[in-house]
């Protein structure tokens, strides 16, 4: 690893919160759970397309602040971040860029879409983010010449250990086998969203486990989530041609 800050790219509802918990377990890494997210959704002046005047607002959170205070945070050591692409147009930049060792974690549209819709019925389809995600990955292989290392969801959750071991080969760190394994229990640290609705499974769990790959019906989706799908596959098929396995 060369940069200061780590930074595996996702999209909601990918198992990323899994991933950002296995890494905090590792114990050598400052962990940041979507610091631009807090921004987008409930920053001074929230960008999310939903928002309206009743939503959170925290007085003094912008993209500056937040900008500042995680590049605080590496003179203290390494620093890992799990966040979307979806949050990161107020800021982007070359120069911003380079401040990360970049990957990406993918995961079928149709069941990103599925379960968020089961959260929120009422999604945009600016919060879904693959459109953003494909849009980093074109500009990063540009920029660098050649593609950041991509794993998928599904192959995280089937093979996990093997998984992490060549995504920590691939961005330049160690593979910590220990990590993959903790206790049930609270999870406060990634729960600023909603009291943390979204991250039950994560509190029910007690590690990166294997799991056996699931399929979801297309042709039982509400019309909502079809049409998404619809427009985000192409995305999503193009960074899997990418992925590592």
């Amino acid at each position: 690893m060369k940069k200061p800050i780590l930074a595996l790219w996702a999209v909601p509802r990918s198992t990323s919160t899994a991933f950002e918990w296995m890494m905090r377990q590792r114990g050598d890494f400052e962990c940041l759970h979507e610091p631009f997210g807090e921004v987008w959704y409930q920053g001074e002046s929230p960008l999310w397309p939903r928002a309206n005047s009743e939503s959170v607002r925290t007085p003094g959170l912008t993209y500056e602040s937040c900008w500042t205070t995680l590049k605080s945070a590496t003179k203290h050591g390494p620093v890992f971040i799990k966040e979307f692409p979806l949050y990161l147009d107020p800021i982007l930049s070359d120069e911003f860029l380079n401040y990360f060792e970049h990957s990406f974690l993918i995961r079928d549209p149709l069941k990103t879409l599925m379960s968020m819709y089961s959260k929120w019925s009422d999604f945009d389809i600016k919060e879904i983010g693959f459109v953003e995600q494909r849009e980093l990955f074109d500009r990063l292989c540009d920029q660098q010449g050649q593609a950041p290392p991509v794993i998928d969801s599904d192959d995280l959750m089937e093979r996990p250990s093997e998984m992490v071991e060549l995504w920590c080969r691939a961005v330049g760190i160690g593979f910590i086998p220990e990590a993959l394994s903790w206790e049930p229990g609270p999870r406060d640290e990634v729960s600023w969203w909603n009291g943390g609705s979204f991250h039950q499974n994560l509190r029910d769990s007690d590690g990166l486990k294997p799991q056996k790959r699931t399929n979801v019906s297309f042709d039982e989706a509400p019309d909502r989530v079809k049409a998404a799908y619809e427009i985000v596959i192409p995305h999503y098929e193009h960074l899997r041609h990418y992925k590592i396995d």
